[in-house]
């Protein structure tokens, strides 16, 4: 009789065993506050937050007043509001005067959303880019459009001389990071 025959000999007693420990009740505890949440977090600060009904998008100044973008996330719509403006499933009731929050009446609800804060980070001012060393210039400015058999020789020495630039530069590099070893000369063409 092999292993499999006394495997399911003895699983009766085994399922008798899970029968037993599935009648228990299980209890699960509730955390008394999110595991999400900073731990200086209000519940009306949560309310309103990314996660919440409503989100506060942005703040802009306009000749008739400050307008607010104000982001319904299940409607997936954003609508810029000004204060106390009807029309809306939502009316802004106030502002803080540096505009990062606004107080909001949603559903009967008064709910303070603070201004939502990007995802997306900057990588800091954009460069110009970097002319490559030597003299790269040299080599475009020989290429013609009909060449002669003088201009693609001339053509050709220039591509050669800064082949030969880029070999030397390259050897100095290599003696460089080898310590003890002086730099070689490089002789003038």
């Amino acid at each position: 009789m092999g292993l499999s025959h006394t495997v399911f000999m003895r699983g009766v007693p085994v399922a008798a065993l899970a029968a037993a420990l599935l009648t228990v009740p299980a209890r699960a505890e509730l955390a008394p506050a999110s595991p999400f949440l900073p731990a200086n977090a209000q519940a009306s600060d949560a309310a309103g937050g990314p996660s919440g009904p409503l989100e506060l998008r942005g703040v802009m100044e306009t000749p008739e007043g400050t307008s607010y973008c104000i982001y319904d996330v299940a409607k997936k719509r954003s609508t810029w509001v000004g204060v106390n403006e009807a029309g809306h499933d939502f009316t802004v009731k106030s502002a803080e005067p540096a505009g990062e929050g606004v107080m909001v009446d949603y559903q009967g609800r008064p709910l303070r959303l603070t201004l939502h804060k990007s995802k997306i980070a900057s990588s800091g001012a954009a460069t110009a880019p970097v002319a490559p060393a030597g003299n790269p210039s040299a080599i475009a400015s020989t290429v013609v459009l009909n060449p002669s058999q003088a201009d693609e020789q001339r053509r050709l020495d220039a591509v050669a001389q800064e082949v030969r630039r880029r070999r030397m530069e390259r050897e100095k590099a290599a003696q460089a990071a080898q310590p003890g070893q002086a730099p070689p000369s490089i002789p003038n063409r």
